[in-house]
Formats: structure tokens, C-alpha cells, sequence
């Protein structure tokens, strides 16, 4: 990519989006094509039709998509097999009629069987049963690759998939009820400390700034501590305890999302659909995992954002929720080959997001 190339990137207000477009920029490139949800609907077929016939991308970079953690993959289930197949159906196959040089279409490593060997190598694709929590968005975002690798078959084209681990950084959802793991335990373990120092204010901002099912920080105090009990941050005994879904023994992988976004521009710059087949008589798999190869429990997360936030409560594990699957590590060595690591430790980040969040 040329530094005056037109890149369009999809979803450049998300935490994957804008990780890129802040690298991109960093770099010197310096012609962007961006649309917020509003003004482009990317599940209206004829819109983004009009929309690429329009601007012409020479390079696209797909990270719009509904995401959200185990209670809103659960939840809402129809949603997320629908919304995300209609947003990359329609990018990518306008990529391919209106000739775009060359597409990366980010997925996710819950594309892997639940029970898939660990770490979870590229070729573990499609040889096992799906964790059933977060199936639809899976099976969207391997009709994804499956899509990228059949157009470059048929036509040539140069579309290129990437699997990054679970991510975090700045940008992140930190809604209760459908953020992923990390943020949700940094806010609710902020607040959770706010509460055992009677810090109303600190409490006050946090609501007002990402209000809990409307309640804001102008609700009464009875209405606030209801709510943060409904989603588990209460008083118990003069102390404070957090509410923890599950055991607290899954293991979990996580990646600082600029780190993920170097990794995808990396890729870009350097590499082709052919670099990621090479010595393969049928061309299948070729998607990217972008990970650290780097896992701990829930609870050992949990422990660590404890002591960065200096929050002095306890936890409790609600077993009656869901663990989702208990192992989901990457296999980073396909990436580390072509010539990308990863740089900032989880210590760190986790360090970074708190002080992004609370500013």
C-alpha cells in the first residue's frame, strides 16, 4: 500500500477499527474512507453497493461487525448470525466487483471446535463441535474466510482472513450486560471500589458517562446499589464482593488491540492470499490466527485487575452462569513465520485500559 492509497476502513469507531486506523495514521497514510453506522447501513445490500460504486476503495479493511461477550452471544442469537453474515457478504463481495486491490476480513479464534487440541492451530478448523454459547457469530465468521479463500479461487481476487485472540484495549464496550470479559471485570471492580471507599462521585461519573439499564448518576442512591447488585457488585457484611460468571477456570488469551491492529497493517503492507497457502495442494485455511500463545484463568485475570485497581473486596463465582469453552489459545506460529510478534505484555495493558477508562 502506497501512503496515499484509499483505504476504506469498516467499523473504524470500534475497538478493532479504530486500533487500525490509529496505526494506519501513524504510519503516514493519509486517505481514508470512513462511515459511521448511521450513515452507512452495511446490512443494506443496495447501500453498500452505491456506497463502493461511489468511493472505490483500493483497500479495505473489514472489522465492522456485532460482537459482544457470552451473554449477548447467547442472548441474542439470531441477531448475530444474521447481522454479521449481511456485513460481510456485502463488503466483500462489493470488494470483488468494484476491484478492490486487497481486503483483510477479521474474524475471531471462536471459530475453533470447543474441544479443539491447544494451542488452536489454523488447520483445526472445521473438525469439531462448536462452543454453543457463542455458535452463530462463529459460524458467521468462518462463512467469512470460507468466503475470502472461494473468491480467491474463483476470481482471483486477494482477500486475506485474520483471527485475532480475545481483545482489549481503547474503544472497548464496557456495557455490563454485553462487554467480554476484561472490561466488564475493570468496571465492575472499579466500582467496586468506589463502593468500599463510599466514593459517590467516582461512582456518579461512571454511571453518567455509561448509564446501567438507565440508571444514571443522578438516580437516588437505593436505585444505584439495586442495579449494581443485578449485576453483582454489592455490599455483603461491610465488605464488597464481585460476582464472577462461572468457576472462574476457563482460560482466556488476551491481546492488547493495538498490538492487533500493527499485526493486521503488518499483514497488509507485506503479504498476499498466497503467502498465506503456501505448499498447499487444496487451498483451504488460509486464515492468520493473531494471538501471544499466552493464557490464564478468569481468575487469575481477575486477580491482576484486583491489584492495578487496588479494589480490597472479594469474589464470588455464580456457577449456575456459563463457562464457555475452558481453553481457547492460539497457535501464533503461522504469524510469528511471516514475520509479526506481539509487544505489550497483559500487565501492562491491562495497566494502559484502566487509566483509558477512568480518564
Amino acid at each position: 500500500m502506497n501512503k496515499n492509497a484509499k483505504i476504506y476502513i469498516a467499523g473504524h469507531r470500534g475497538l478493532v477499527g479504530s486500533a487500525i486506523l490509529k496505526n494506519l495514521k501513524n504510519k503516514g497514510y493519509n486517505n481514508f474512507i470512513t462511515r459511521t453506522r448511521k450513515e452507512l447501513n452495511l446490512i443494506n445490500t443496495n447501500s453498500v453497493a452505491d456506497f463502493f460504486k461511489e468511493e472505490k476503495p483500493e483497500y479495505v479493511f473489514l472489522a465492522a461487525a456485532k460482537v459482544g461477550g457470552i451473554v449477548a452471544n447467547n442472548k441474542y442469537r439470531a441477531d448475530f448470525i444474521y447481522e454479521n453474515l449481511m456485513i460481510q457478504n456485502n463488503v466483500i463481495h462489493q470488494s470483488y466487483v468494484h476491484n478492490v486491490k486487497k481486503l483483510l476480513f477479521l474474524g475471531s479464534t471462536c471459530i475453533y471446535p470447543k474441544l479443539a487440541k491447544q494451542p488452536m492451530e489454523e488447520h483445526s478448523l472445521l473438525t469439531g463441535e462448536l462452543e454453543f454459547t457463542n455458535e452463530p457469530y462463529a459460524i458467521a465468521k468462518i462463512a467469512g474466510i470460507k468466503m475470502c479463500e472461494n473468491y480467491n479461487i474463483q476470481y482471483g481476487t486477494n482477500f486475506i482472513s485474520v483471527m485475532p485472540t480475545n481483545l482489549y484495549g481503547p474503544n472497548d464496550n464496557f456495557d455490563l450486560e454485553k462487554s467480554h470479559v476484561l472490561p466488564a471485570l475493570i468496571r465492575k471492580i472499579h466500582l467496586g471500589k468506589a463502593l468500599e471507599n463510599n466514593d459517590w462521585k467516582s461512582i456518579e461519573k461512571d454511571l453518567n458517562k455509561l448509564p446501567i439499564e438507565g440508571i444514571s448518576g443522578k438516580n437516588s442512591k437505593p436505585e444505584i446499589l439495586n442495579t449494581l447488585r443485578k449485576y453483582g457488585i454489592q455490599i455483603n457484611k461491610e465488605s464488597v464482593q464481585i460476582e464472577i460468571w462461572g468457576s472462574g477456570k476457563p482460560m482466556r488469551e488476551l491481546l492488547w488491540s493495538e498490538d492487533m491492529a500493527d499485526a493486521c497493517v503488518f499483514i497488509m503492507q507485506n503479504k498476499n492470499f498466497k503467502d498465506t497457502v503456501k505448499e498447499q495442494k487444496v487451498i483451504k485455511n488460509s486464515h492468520i490466527n493473531i494471538g501471544t500463545g499466552i493464557d490464564l484463568s478468569i481468575t487469575e485475570l481477575a486477580d491482576l485487575i484486583k491489584n492495578i485497581i487496588g479494589f480490597k473486596g472479594s469474589f464470588f463465582y455464580n456457577t449456575d452462569k456459563p463457562d464457555g469453552t475452558m481453553k481457547k489459545l492460539t497457535d501464533a506460529s503461522k504469524l510469528n513465520n511471516l514475520g509479526w510478534t506481539h509487544k505489550v505484555a497483559l500487565k501492562d495493558g491491562i495497566d494502559r485500559i484502566y487509566k483509558w477508562y477512568n480518564s
